[in-house]
């Protein structure tokens, strides 16, 4: 038997490097010219080493009792889109440095003119959904804050300010949860934004939403509203670098000046990548949302 090490190419520097971190430099497949390895190649060795250690690890775990020993179960497989967003969501919970802002937006104003909306003509009431009146403020606020509007080029260490604003809408359907895009969102009024709500909430349940829909976002929304619940962590829709979450409105004593008022209050979770985000810019957009859906009555002639 010949116990001859195989000759590996590699620089002085890669095998220091190799031997500092613990890589056995012979085990490494090298990837430049003629084979020799680079600090890269020992990089992506231990990654790939560390990863399957981890996945061996979680396994014998998971898999040390089986679940039938405890009583009866029932297996279905995983349904189709969750399937497809499952590895999507994970790699955007590990590669990105989630930071989360909680808030509250009194929308007290907004409520009462969205339900005073009325047909010139027929009389009748105009039914608009609020999630329409939030994303033109989420708009606004783009405007005046574009690195929310924005995505990260770690490889060419850039950062891709974008110039259009399409927004993403989380969708719960029977088949999972889809996020499509409102295109051109800057330039549709609020009537315009709610059909489009109902039209894309349609297609994505039906099945029949064109692929493309699901990419070139600018920020996404996540409205848990109409279900129910507050405050929660969003994960973020990975190109983008931030994730609004809507809880449900609720009415609460508020102290306005020197008594207290019910008003509807609005919960807020943005969440955003701290690598190009900090906690002022996340606090700033925040204050800039509760004027734009308070104060701020831009909206009613947005209509």
């Amino acid at each position: 038997m010949n116990n001859k090490k195989e000759i590996i190419s590699a620089s002085p520097k890669v095998r220091k490097f190799a031997r500092e971190i613990g890589a056995n430099i012979y085990q490494i497949k090298g990837t430049k010219r003629e084979g020799r390895v680079s600090e890269e190649d020992v990089r992506s060795f231990v990654k790939e080493r560390l990863a399957v250690n981890f996945k061996k690890k979680e396994i014998i775990k998971a898999q040390e009792y089986d679940h039938a020993v405890f009583g009866s179960i029932e297996t279905k497989p995983i349904p189709r889109i969750k399937k497809i967003a499952g590895p999507h969501l994970e790699r955007a919970w590990q590669e990105i440095p989630h930071v989360t802002q909680h808030d509250e937006a009194d929308i007290t104003e907004m409520e009462k003119f969205r339900e005073s909306l009325r047909d010139l003509y027929t009389g009748e009431k105009i039914k608009i959904t609020p999630l329409a009146f939030i994303i033109r403020a989420v708009v606004k606020a783009l405007k005046d804050y574009p690195i929310f509007n924005s995505s990260l080029d770690v490889n060419k260490e850039q950062i891709i300010y974008k110039k259009y604003f399409h927004i993403g809408i989380a969708v719960d359907t029977p088949h999972g949860l889809m996020v499509p895009k409102i295109r051109n969102v800057d330039n549709k009024k609020i009537k315009e934004i709610g059909k489009e709500i109902k039209k894309i909430v349609k297609l994505c349940k039906e099945l029949k939403i064109d692929k493309k829909e699901f990419f070139g976002g600018s920020i996404t929304i996540s409205s848990l509203g109409g279900i129910g619940g507050s405050f929660f962590t969003p994960i973020i829709n990975k190109p983008e670098v931030a994730i609004l979450g809507i809880g449900k409105a609720e009415t609460k004593q508020m102290l306005i000046g020197n008594k207290y008022e019910n008003r509807i209050m609005l919960p807020l979770s943005l969440s955003y990548d701290h690598r190009i985000i900090d906690g002022a810019e996340g606090a700033r957009f925040c204050v800039h949302l509760k004027e734009s859906l308070g104060k701020d009555f831009a909206y009613k002639l947005a209509v």
